[in-house]
C-alpha cells in the first residue's frame, strides 16, 4: 500500500484486464454502498494497478445505477492516485469516426444527480475547483502514447454526460452538435467529480462507437452498431493502457493530488466525527497536517 497505485475503470466492452501478475480480487465495503463489482489488484508493466469494471462483470448496471462515490471511495481506499477511465461515446461532430480516440478535457453535465456526485455534506462543506476537470498531466501522457501507437486520436474535446439509458433523441443530439460539443456519454462526469474530490488524477479515454443521432449523412446509433465497435475499441484500449502505465510518474505530484487544500470551508473544529470517519480516506492527508 506504500506504492501509489494506478486505477483502471473499464467501460462498456472492457470487463477484464489481461496480463496482470499477482492478481487478487478484493471486495471493498464503503459508507456509500457497494462498488460496481469486486476490484482486481495486481501488477501490470511492473506497476501496481487496481481494475474495476464500471458496469460490473457481465454488464449488470445501468449508467444511472452506477454508484460513483462507492467506486471512487473504494479505489482511494486501495491507494489509487491515478485513474485511467475507458469509455464508449457517441460522436457529435463529423470529424470523429467510429473507433477514434477522443482525449476529452471538458465535461458538460446533463444529469440531475449533483448530490450523488459529491462526497461532501453532512456537516463538511467543500467546493472543489473543477474548471479543468481532467488531469492534464495524465491526459498528455495518454496523448503521446496514442500518437506513438499511430492511433487516430483527437487532442481535447467536450464530453456531454446524459443520464440514459436511452440514447439521445434527434432533437437533443442536434442541439449538442450545434453547441459544438464533441462526444456524448452517460458515465464520466460523476466519476471525474468524485475523483477530483478524492484527490485522484483522472483522465478519460473516450472511444467512439457511433455518430449519435444528429447527422442525416451518417447512420443513426443502434445497439448493433455500438456492439460491433466495442470489441475493437476494447482491444485498442488494453494495448494503449499497457503503453501508458510505465510512463505515469511513480509519485503523485500534480495539482489534482492536492485538490482539497483550500476547498473545505467548514472550520475543522466543527467537522462532525461521523462525517470524518466516512470520509477518512479522502481527508487522511489533511488530518495528518494538523
Amino acid at each position: 500500500m506504500n506504492e501509489p497505485r494506478i486505477g483502471i475503470i473499464g467501460g462498456t466492452g472492457l470487463y477484464q484486464i489481461e496480463g496482470l501478475t499477482e492478481p487478487r480480487w478484493v471486495r471493498v465495503r464503503t459508507p456509500f454502498g457497494d462498488p460496481s463489482d469486486a476490484l482486481l489488484e495486481g501488477r501490470l508493466e511492473g506497476r501496481p494497478v487496481v481494475f474495476l469494471a464500471r458496469h460490473g462483470r457481465g454488464h449488470r448496471w445501468l449508467p444511472g445505477e452506477l454508484n460513483h462515490r462507492a467506486n471512487i471511495w473504494a479505489l482511494k481506499k486501495l491507494g489509487v492516485a491515478w485513474i485511467l477511465s475507458v469509455s464508449a461515446v457517441g460522436a457529435l461532430q463529423k470529424r470523429y469516426r467510429p473507433c477514434d480516440l477522443v482525449l476529452v478535457d471538458q465535461f458538460v453535465d446533463r444529469t440531475k444527480k449533483g448530490l450523488e456526485h459529491t462526497f461532501f455534506g453532512g456537516g463538511i462543506v467543500a467546493h472543489v475547483a473543477f474548471a479543468h476537470p481532467v488531469c492534464e498531466e495524465l491526459r498528455r501522457i495518454i496523448l503521446k502514447e496514442a500518437r506513438a501507437a499511430r492511433l487516430r486520436v483527437h487532442d481535447g474535446g467536450a464530453y456531454v454526460c446524459i443520464e440514459g439509458p436511452t440514447f439521445s433523441t434527434r432533437a437533443e443530439s442536434v442541439t449538442h452538435h450545434r453547441l459544438g460539443y464533441d462526444v456524448v456519454g452517460m458515465t464520466n462526469l460523476g466519476e471525474a467529480r468524485c475523483a477530483r474530490e478524492a484527490e485522484i488524477a483522472y483522465a478519460t479515454m473516450a472511444f467512439v462507437t457511433d455518430h449519435d443521432a444528429w447527422s442525416d449523412e451518417q447512420e443513426h446509433v443502434t445497439v448493433e452498431m455500438v456492439l460491433d465497435n466495442l470489441q475493437r475499441n476494447a482491444e485498442t484500449a488494453r494495448k494503449l493502457i499497457r503503453r501508458v502505465i510505465p510512463k505515469i510518474p511513480e509519485k503523485p505530484g500534480c495539482s489534482c493530488h492536492s485538490a482539497l487544500e483550500n476547498a473545505i470551508l467548514t472550520d475543522r473544529k466543527l467537522w462532525p466525527p461521523q462525517t470524518v470517519r466516512r470520509l477518512r480516506p479522502l481527508l487522511e492527508r489533511l488530518l495528518k497536517s494538523r
